[in-house]
């Protein structure tokens, strides 16, 4: 038999060029060129429409970053519970309930009518610790509801959307709760919520990443059957996660009220699903076993984008609604296909 020779084509060079390419790129690289292509084409349109750039207003540019903070740090519980192939809906809720909280006990004596009269003037330790601490026992119910009684996701957390926005409400009675002290409100005031969710971001990018918890959460959502044969306590790790994700929703809602110097039972609006577009947006995939923190951020931010650019060359906010809503669904379309593919 005499020896074949293989000469590679250009066509092939090039294939395998652009495959190797690919490779060696960053994984978030294609969702951060479609965060800058977003945000350039609404800096082209500001000129067009309003005559002025988008991109280089300060003030604008914060209000993006601030509302990208406290949607960021749901959204990294969110995409550990997606990555599981579960689904949280009571974050915006837990948000509201975790507010109030936290609010009522940060209020100080100026308050005309503090709701705990004996429990003025507390060091900001307190509330910051009670409402991380509800939201946390709001994540660890919706986890030991779904382990234990079978009870889907969707439904468990539906549930609890539900509960904790009526606690919230009936805790309050419809009031709005203010006069809270200066060292609460501080962790809510200049870069702090930044901070606070690049913080909570890199602590869970290197959670999921190189860590026995990331590991165990991956396989789980990869396979879950074959990570409870591989003697992984599955029901203790999805728990964890549930609570974690509370807990983050919980953090979230302190940060807000004290952005805001009030805590009022209709915090928290939709926010679950803004932080479910941004994980998903961001590459996490529905079907789990798929998802980054660092592509949750960027999600987060090309919301944050959306949202200022269509308000910045006056689209109404309906139709904002609907645009997010198509956004959303394309996205969850592509992961889909991409699932498919695979398969």
């Amino acid at each position: 038999m005499s020896n074949m020779k293989v000469t590679a084509t250009p066509a092939t060079e090039q294939s395998s060029f652009f495959g190797n390419l690919r490779h060696k790129l960053p994984k978030d690289t294609g969702i951060f060129i479609v965060m800058v292509g977003i945000a350039l084409i609404f800096e082209l349109a500001g000129w067009y429409v309003r005559d002025q750039s988008f991109l280089m207003n300060t003030n604008r540019l914060i209000l993006i970053v601030l509302q990208v903070a406290i949607i960021g740090v749901i959204a990294v519980g969110v995409t550990q519970v997606i990555i599981t192939t579960g689904i949280d809906l009571s974050s915006g809720s837990v948000i509201a309930l975790t507010a109030v909280v936290a609010a009522s006990l940060a209020q100080t004596s100026d308050s005309l009518s503090p709701m705990f009269p004996s429990l003025v003037n507390m060091p900001a330790v307190v509330p910051i610790g009670a409402g991380i601490g509800v939201g946390l026992l709001c994540g660890l119910v919706n986890g030991v509801l779904i382990t234990r009684t079978g009870i889907p996701p969707f439904i468990a957390t539906l549930g609890m959307m539900v509960s904790a926005r009526g606690l919230a409400q009936y805790y309050t009675q419809g009031n709005p709760i203010s006069f809270l002290s200066d060292g609460f409100t501080s962790i809510g005031q200049g870069a702090m919520p930044v901070i606070i969710f690049l913080v909570v971001a890199l602590v869970f990018h290197i959670a999921l990443k190189h860590t026995r918890y990331g590991k165990y959460v991956y396989a789980i959502g990869g396979n879950m059957t074959s990570a409870k044969v591989s003697g992984i306590n599955v029901n203790k790790y999805l728990v964890i996660v549930y609570t974690i994700a509370g807990a983050l929703s919980g953090l979230a809602g302190v940060v807000l009220a004290a952005r805001v110097s009030s805590g009022q039972s209709s915090m928290g609006m939709a926010y679950e699903l803004d932080a479910i577009a941004a994980a998903v947006i961001g590459g996490s995939s529905l079907m789990g076993g798929v998802g980054r923190i660092t592509g949750t951020l960027i999600g987060a931010v090309i919301l944050g984008l959306i949202k200022s650019g269509f308000t910045f060359v006056g689209v109404d906010a309906y139709v904002q609604d609907i645009i997010k809503g198509i956004i959303i669904v394309a996205a969850v379309s592509i992961d889909m296909h991409r699932n498919r593919k695979k398969r």
